[in-house]
């Protein structure tokens, strides 16, 4: 059934770095990339930090990525959303919009964006319990989604799978230059690296990635170069777990080389004050 899926609880504390703004930061994500091109990749994402000074917020993100777009199952998925979190829903779909903006190639990943970050309100168990259902309902009705995909359609054609091969490459592109989340990942410890590009899809176009360069700005243009020149020469191109260590710390350091370049990570309105601490 899957083709790559990574289910990940991390909980790092700061007991021995007093100088640093977090305190802890506990977070839950799970993404699936199905075998099957009909059926939907997703991405779900609950997490809590703490700072030094008792203060904290939430991350909740959940967006549903399919390579071959299927507009009911759009329709249903934000639906679910919706009602798991009908006061902050229409905030939350437009941050994810934002957020899963890819500028370089005039287009989104993904269909339907729930996006809260740095989320929080006087009532804590009021919060907590809001994440719960985003992450609860967009399980359930993602379940149903796959499901009913792989019934529907139990012998993917071949502009099938160079559809989903397509779509794999740009949603590895997107982690690997855009995505926040994982680049604070990356850059605040190295004891994680596999776990943290769980994310990746098994295959990638390596020619359709490297068709892509000219549109970057740099620095990152010499970003996608350093994972261009990691990447096994093949086609399909292979993403193992060897080659994901390999791609962790390209990033960590290039980051490290372009703090700048934190400036161009994708971001909603609201940006945590904690990601420049992980450069320190």
């Amino acid at each position: 059934m899957f083709d790559r899926a990574s289910l990940n609880v991390s909980a790092v504390h700061y007991d021995d770095e007093p100088t640093r703004r977090l305190a802890s930061a506990t977070a839950l994500s799970c993404i699936v990339h199905p075998r099957n091109p009909h059926a939907p990749s997703a991405h779900i994402h609950i997490s809590w930090t703490e700072l030094r000074d008792g203060s904290g917020y939430w991350r909740m993100m959940a967006d549903l990525n399919p390579s071959t777009p299927n507009d009911a199952h759009t329709e249903r998925f934000t639906a679910a959303l919706r009602a798991a979190a009908p006061r902050v829903f229409e905030e939350a779909q437009a941050e994810g919009d934002r957020y899963f903006e890819i500028p370089a190639l005039g287009r989104k990943r993904g269909v339907s964006h729930f996006y809260l970050e740095g989320y929080g309100t006087d009532d804590f168990g009021e919060d907590a319990a809001l994440a719960r259902r985003v992450g609860e309902s967009a399980t359930a009705e993602y379940c149903e989604l796959v499901r009913e995909a792989i019934a529907a359609h139990p012998a993917p054609s071949e502009a099938d799978r160079q559809r989903q091969l397509a779509y794999h490459t740009l949603y590895l592109f997107q982690v690997l230059t855009l995505d926040r989340g994982t680049t604070s990942g990356l850059l605040v410890h190295d004891q994680n690296d596999v776990g943290i590009l769980g994310s990746l899809p098994s295959h990638v176009d390596r020619r359709l990635l490297a068709s892509w360069e000219p549109r970057m700005q740099a620095p990152q243009d010499a970003l996608l170069r350093e994972i261009l020149h990691v990447l096994p020469d093949t086609s399909p191109c292979p993403v193992e777990d060897e080659t994901r260590k390999v791609l962790a710390q390209v990033v960590r350091e290039h980051y490290r080389a372009h703090p700048e370049a934190l400036a161009l990570q994708a971001a909603g309105s609201v940006i945590p004050p904690t990601v420049s601490n992980h450069l320190a």
